[in-house]
């Protein structure tokens, strides 16, 4: 497209699919903002109307990918109602689905070094997709007797690292961590040996 085919609004998101495109290829730190406007169409000094610098432009990338993460967990876990217990599962699912069909907001979100905090609108977004696990927990913390119920966030934690874990080292083709296991098969039977751990599994279940 041309140069011309950009106006307001939808430069801003031009860039934003531009450095997509880019994150994947090369990294988060991989490519400069002139690439990014180049390949946008656009020349870099447009860049700067909407971004200040190549950390704002990748902190975009992770709001809104943080926004598609929370819309996919909310449907997973609605998708698995009445059950608790299905409805957690699915969110677990949804994580390796999530970093699979959106490589590149995946990188801007946990591997650029962006913090969550850089802007009040990436932290509300990050907050938002955390609370649809952690409704997730709660909702399964319900079943287990109060004394020996961990707190939900405490609960949601774990299971995010897991996941996150499972993506990190088998899911997203890193050199060198090859599993004889499919990926889903290896988190869904970790989420289990956890459940098994907190009685709501049956040991046989």
């Amino acid at each position: 497209m041309s140069k011309q085919g950009y106006h307001h609004g939808n430069l801003r998101q031009a860039l934003v699919d531009s450095a997509l495109t880019l994150i994947e290829a090369k990294g988060p730190t991989g490519f400069t903002l002139s690439e990014a406007a180049k390949k946008a169409g656009v020349t870099p000094a447009a860049v700067y109307r909407h971004f200040a610098g190549r950390e704002d432009l990748i902190a975009e990338v992770a709001l809104q990918g943080y926004e598609i993460f929370a819309t996919l967990m909310g449907l997973a876990y609605r998708s698995g109602q009445p059950s608790a217990l299905a409805a957690f599962e699915a969110t677990g699912r949804a994580y390796l689905a999530f970093a699979r069909k959106h490589p590149g907001h995946y990188i801007a979100m946990f591997e650029s070094g962006i913090s969550v905090n850089r802007t009040p609108e990436l932290a509300a977004a990050a907050a938002a997709a955390r609370r649809v696990l952690e409704q997730a927990a709660a909702q399964l913390c319900e079943h287990i007797p109060q004394e020996k119920r961990p707190p939900a966030a405490m609960f949601s934690a774990h299971i995010w690292a897991m996941s996150h874990g499972v993506v990190e080292l088998f899911a997203r083709g890193s050199p060198g961590s090859a599993s004889p296991f499919v990926p889903e098969d290896l988190l869904e039977s970790g989420i289990g040996i956890y459940l098994r751990g907190l009685g709501l599994i049956a040991p046989d279940g």
